[in-house]
């Protein structure tokens, strides 16, 4: 159940656009950690800003390229052009983009 609590206090949700604050890319999230969840190598070698380990972080697929990135939430803020992104894993989490956000297909992972 804190799981669950921890989730509810994330600033975004999954299908939500968002902007990287300090590398100007768009994204849209497609699953939330209420914490960090990655090794200790990894936030040694990649999360520089040294953002908090537990506050929310997010896996974000990026517009216009073919990765996805792993994001401290202190990073994001929401994106507000309403323009769907472009990457080539969109089918496989979301069947459609609406409202400026993109919805899944209500289907059992």
């Amino acid at each position: 159940m804190g799981t669950v609590t921890n989730i509810s206090r994330a600033q975004f949700g999954i299908g939500d656009l968002v902007h990287h604050r300090l590398f100007q890319y768009r994204g849209v999230i497609v699953d939330v950690d209420p914490d960090f969840q990655s090794t200790e190598e990894w936030y040694e070698a990649v999360a520089r800003s040294r953002p908090p380990k537990d506050k929310p972080w997010y896996h974000v697929l990026v517009d216009g390229a073919e990765h996805s990135t792993y994001v401290a939430e202190q990073n994001l803020e929401s994106d507000d052009s309403d323009a769907p992104i472009k990457h080539p894993m969109l089918e496989y989490f979301f069947a459609r983009f609406e409202n400026g956000r993109y919805v899944g297909d209500d289907r059992a992972n």
